[in-house]
């Protein structure tokens, strides 16, 4: 009988662990849509009875789906008021068009966005905004796309809901908002300053524009930016309720996705008050249309994979096996993981990496000497994910949109290319955040 049960054992951990190999493979392929792809697999392994139906609802995080929903919700409402591309005409300005000093405000602005807003949002916004810019300038645009892709992954890494490994990992862990800023944004402001000075010394020498052209940037009102100003306001308040529900969640006992789909729920109400019925209705089957259902599905399929992985036993074995590589050592466990993950994650998609880390990792806790032993470990796997990001032009999917808007607009990024500066940045970036998790936690 114990043969028989191993026999069965070892069977669900090579069909749990091929669906996954499978799932990397398409993904990385995109021979099929990826929510298509994990929903797919997902279901295959319910049906072959590797996981059960029960156990792959609750192998669902649904904090982590409403987060992504009630975001998206808000966000897209809110940039319908022009408010980020104020902003960035706004900094434009204020650094008199000079084209180094857009370069350095750009970078910046990208970052703050990206660490409240979704990385592919923000390029979508900055992006336009930086071609119409360099345009203008008659500048080479190619140094400032490059910094549109590295700062936009580098500023989601600072907050909880700047980057969707940091949704998984806080979600997780039952994390807070002021822990990823406490933790991580001192880190991603030094990688950030580094970068800046990275691209100034290089490419600052060669950037200069005629005053006539400056004129013309100068010559911009931002406020033509702001389509809705009724609307801005209502976005600024609800934007700031929820940050501050971010804040306290714990004290008032609210989990971080119920409080932003409670954010997008009062933000809809403020958004269709006082329209009549029909509108009120258009308005909000327009806004629920874009949402970005292909992520919530996608997030949805890979937990129930993952569900499957962690309940075949493969990632307690896996483990088992770091453990003993790192012979139990918090510091080696720290920088094999900032390591590991940074590297995986400039190849691959990182959501899925993270999603299949975070039960291995949980497993390790008791013998690594708990949760709070464990936080190190915790902040290298989000570091490591996020920043691996700006290793290849696949290594996320704001890197693939900016390329594909470049190309569009005649001024291609190459696979090759990119990688004289992704790799650079990616190494400087993950150096920077070792000093850091080395100076907080073993000095």
């Amino acid at each position: 009988m114990n043969f028989i049960n191993s026999l069965i054992d070892s069977s669900s951990q090579t069909i749990a662990l091929t669906a996954m190999g499978l799932c990397y493979i398409l993904l990385f392929t995109e021979k099929l849509n990826r929510a298509v792809t994990t929903v797919l697999i997902a279901t295959a392994l319910v049906i072959i009875g590797i996981i059960s139906e029960q156990e792959a609802v609750i192998a669902i995080d649904f904090n982590t789906i409403s987060l992504l929903t009630g975001m998206m919700i808000i966000i897209n409402i809110a940039e319908r008021s022009g408010m980020f591309q104020y902003v960035a005409i706004w900094g434009t300005k204020r650094v008199r068009a000079h084209p180094l000093g857009i370069m350095i405000m750009l970078a910046w602005v990208t970052a703050i966005f990206s660490a409240f807003l979704d990385n592919v949002t923000t390029v979508l916004l900055v992006v336009p905004v930086t071609l119409q810019i360099t345009r203008k300038l008659e500048v080479n645009p190619y140094p400032y796309l490059l910094l549109n892709i590295f700062a936009s992954n580098i500023g989601g890494t600072a907050t909880l809901i700047g980057d969707p490994p940091n949704i998984l990992i806080g979600s997780a862990l039952g994390l807070r908002f002021t822990d990823f800023i406490s933790h991580l944004a001192p880190i991603v402001f030094a990688i950030m300053a580094a970068l800046v000075g990275m691209f100034t010394y290089f490419w600052g020498p060669t950037m200069k524009a005629s005053l006539s052209n400056r004129a013309l940037i100068l010559q911009i009102n931002e406020k033509d930016a702001i389509t809705d100003f009724r609307l801005l306001y209502k976005s600024l308040f609800v934007l700031g309720l929820v940050m501050t529900g971010f804040v306290f969640a714990e004290h008032i006992g609210m989990e971080n996705g119920f409080i932003a789909l409670l954010g997008a729920a009062i933000l809809l109400l403020l958004y269709t008050f006082h329209l009549p019925h029909n509108e009120s209705d258009d308005k909000v089957e327009d806004i629920l249309n874009h949402i970005d259902w292909t992520t919530i599905f996608f997030f949805s399929g890979l937990f129930v994979i993952v569900g499957a992985l962690e309940n075949s036993g493969i990632l307690k074995e896996m483990a088992d096996y770091f453990l003993e590589a790192t012979e139990g050592n918090i510091k080696q466990s720290v920088f094999m993981i900032l390591g590991i993950s940074a590297f995986f994650s400039a190849i691959v998609d990182n959501i899925p990496f993270v999603a299949t880390m975070i039960p291995m990792l949980k497993s390790m806790e008791e013998s690594l000497g708990g949760r709070e032993m464990m936080m190190p470990v915790w902040w290298a796997l989000s570091l490591g994910a996020c920043l691996g990001g700006n290793g290849t032009l696949i290594g996320a999917s704001a890197n693939v949109i900016v390329a594909g808007i470049a190309s569009r607009e005649g001024r291609p990024i190459g696979f090759a290319r990119f990688l004289i500066w992704s790799i650079p940045v990616m190494v400087m970036s993950v150096l920077i955040a070792a000093v850091f998790l080395y100076v907080e936690y073993f000095i």
